[in-house]
Order: structure tokens, then sequence, then C-alpha cells
């Protein structure tokens, strides 16, 4: 039990890891490959460095993912016309919310699969409209 707990710590703090690295770089064309490198390099070595093997590869998956999705969400909100900044201050301060939730077991798995799961169906209501705002429009 204690491996598991360790290899979720560490998918916990890569998704978190890349996540803020979509924050700082969203401003980027390429923003979501940018993030979900840094989060594999980084997590992966950092959970190496503290834990083991293992570890580095959970992170390594879970900053892929983590980094990939948070930049797919960040480049969007960016075309919707968010602000380079604020979106780095966001995603840092979730990134912040993401690594405390990892220190729960399991939860670091859910992490890595739920933020590119949610960004994918950010992606494909991106061109919706509500219904509401072209009542208002009349």
């Amino acid at each position: 039990m204690h491996e598991v707990w360790i290899v979720g710590i560490s998918a916990g703090a890569g998704t978190a890891i890349g996540v803020a690295a979509a924050g700082f770089l969203a401003r980027f064309a390429r923003a979501p490959i940018l993030a979900a490198v840094a989060g594999l390099v980084v997590g992966g070595v950092l959970a190496w460095q503290v834990f083991d093997w293992k570890a580095g590869i959970a992170a390594a998956i879970a900053g892929v993912l983590g980094g990939f999705g948070a930049g797919t969400f960040a480049r969007g909100a960016l075309t919707r016309g968010a602000t380079a900044g604020g979106i780095a201050v966001l995603l840092f301060f979730a990134a912040l919310g993401l690594f405390a939730l990892g220190l729960i077991p399991i939860v670091g798995f859910l992490e890595a699969v739920a933020i590119p799961v949610f960004a994918a169906r950010t992606r494909r209501r991106a061109g919706e409209k509500y219904a509401g705002l072209r009542t208002l429009a009349k």
C-alpha cells in the first residue's frame, strides 16, 4: 500500500507541475505541447530523485497529461480574451490545489485522467453558443 501511495503522490505532483507549466507557457502558440514536455521532464526527474524510478514514470506520464490538458484549456482561454498573466496566476494556484489533493491516496491518478477529459470536453464545446445569450440579443 505504501508503494501505491508514493506513486499516487508522484502522479499528483506531476499533474500539478504540468498545470503550472501550462499557465506559464500559455502565451506561446504550442503551449499544450510545451507544457506536456515540461511536465514530462520536470515531474519525472523530480519524482525519480525524491522517490524511485516507478514514481518518476508515474509523474512523467501525469505531467504529460496534466500539461497537455491544461495547455489546451489555457490556449482556449487566451483566444477568448483572457490575459496571459491572469491565466498563469490562476493555473499556478490551481496547481497548488492539485498538489495538495494529490497527497490523498489514489486522487493523484484521478487528477491525471480528469484534466485531459475536461480539456477535451471544453474544446469540443468551444464553438457552442448558449440560448440565453441569443435571446438577450433580440
